[in-house]
């Protein structure tokens, strides 16, 4: 879905600086992988979606990894400017620094590498309400503590985010907390980020302290509640890693049963990419579905497959415990189960690969058949052609 607003220009800081101690991993956190990719890409796949004029990617620890995954993604990344915060001095500080390659008179979002789930549509709704005043998203969760309260006036608008450890008894009440999502005008934000101090426990300069000043400047300050909570969600360690994981995957489900394809148990079934797909197509418990994945009309995959990279024809049966990687194949194939088509493998009409058979480089003819216990590989057979057990090539 297109989701381009008409904010011009729009300016993209995303902080990406972390150094992810809690996951306990020597690789940075925003790398840290999600439905077959790093969680950076699902931020940036948001971001990008809403045209920004730029992309201010903060960086700290780990930054060499993560550079070099983004110059591996061709366009997906979108126009980044890169911005080194070599110390962790707060998302104030990370903010700041970025401040000199802001367009002129743009509109900046803040968004996080550590927040996989957003949605274009959420950050969008903030970009879109921040020509004249500040937007922040927020949240309504049932266990807040921890979090950062939204206090709001008699009209509604925002007047403080008060710290869980400064709340009063009423204050610590209220669900609606703050995500760290925050949009605002350019000419604001610079000068409020230049004026932050780091009078606090930890040294840091705070994002969440430019609310202050724009209500004592009498700036508007509006909350747009998210409608799924879910999404705002911070990734900090494996547990939550984990839980973000099933959160993507029952929206991937979701998604796919709303396209029209039937799971047995959407519960059951992980996509680590892209799955198109036809009509009618079932999909049993168990599967695995990475990269680009097309399924054709009428299509049914048995309990426990994975798929890689895989083009399907229409009326394609692939029986339980089959693997392929790399495979095209034509309409009315029967594969499996218990078979392993390697890459460059290509199926035509009616072909028929059965259990324990191992295919690489490997085409098969119309209504050929290698039914078991075999290995075919560099190799091309005709029509009609039937391969006994135990053959290899």
């Amino acid at each position: 879905m297109n989701h381009a607003i008409s904010v011009a220009p729009l300016d993209v800081v995303v902080l990406a600086a972390g150094k992810g101690t809690r996951m306990r991993s020597a690789h940075p956190k925003v790398l840290q992988p999600l439905g077959g990719e790093p969680m950076l890409a699902h931020v940036l796949r948001a971001v990008v979606a809403l045209t920004p004029q730029q992309v201010h990617l903060v960086v700290g620890h780990g930054q060499a990894e993560v550079r070099e995954w983004a110059a591996s993604q061709g366009n997906m990344t979108g126009p980044v400017t890169w911005v080194e915060q070599t110390e962790q001095l707060g998302t104030g500080h990370a903010v700041r620094l970025s401040a000199k390659a802001w367009t002129p008179g743009s509109v900046v979002l803040v968004a996080y590498g550590d927040v996989p789930l957003i949605t274009p549509a959420t950050l969008a709704s903030a970009a879109e309400a921040a020509r004249s005043q500040v937007v922040i998203i927020t949240a309504k969760v049932a266990e807040p503590s921890g979090y950062g309260r939204i206090v709001r006036d008699a009209s509604g608008q925002v007047s403080a985010i008060v710290e869980h450890a400064d709340a009063t008894p009423a204050q610590q009440a209220i669900k609606e907390i703050n995500t760290g999502v925050i949009a605002a005008p350019a000419d604001w934000l610079g000068p409020w980020l230049d004026a932050l101090q780091n009078d606090n426990p930890k040294g840091e300069y705070y994002l969440t302290d430019v609310i202050a000043m724009a209500v004592v400047e009498g700036r508007p300050v509006t909350g747009l509640c998210a409608a799924d909570a879910a999404e705002l969600e911070g990734v900090n360690d494996r547990v939550q890693l984990a839980k973000a994981e099933r959160q993507l995957q029952s929206r991937r489900a979701t998604a796919l049963m709303r396209a029209g394809v039937t799971l047995a148990d959407p519960a059951r079934l992980d996509v680590r990419g892209g799955v198109q797909a036809g009509q009618d197509v079932s999909i049993d418990v168990g599967c695995i579905l990475e990269g680009r994945v097309v399924l054709g009309n009428k299509v049914r995959i048995g309990p426990y497959c994975h798929l890689r990279d895989v083009e399907l024809g229409d009326g394609a049966v692939i029986e339980s415990h089959s693997v392929l990687e790399g495979v095209v194949t034509a309409a009315h194939v029967h594969v499996g189960p218990f078979a392993r088509l390697r890459p460059g493998t290509r199926l035509a009409t009616g072909a028929k690969v059965g259990n324990f058979v191992e295919t690489k480089k490997a085409i098969v003819g119309a209504g050929s058949k290698i039914n078991h216990l075999s290995y075919v590989g560099d190799a091309e057979l005709g029509a009609d052609v039937n391969v006994g057990a135990g053959t290899i090539t």
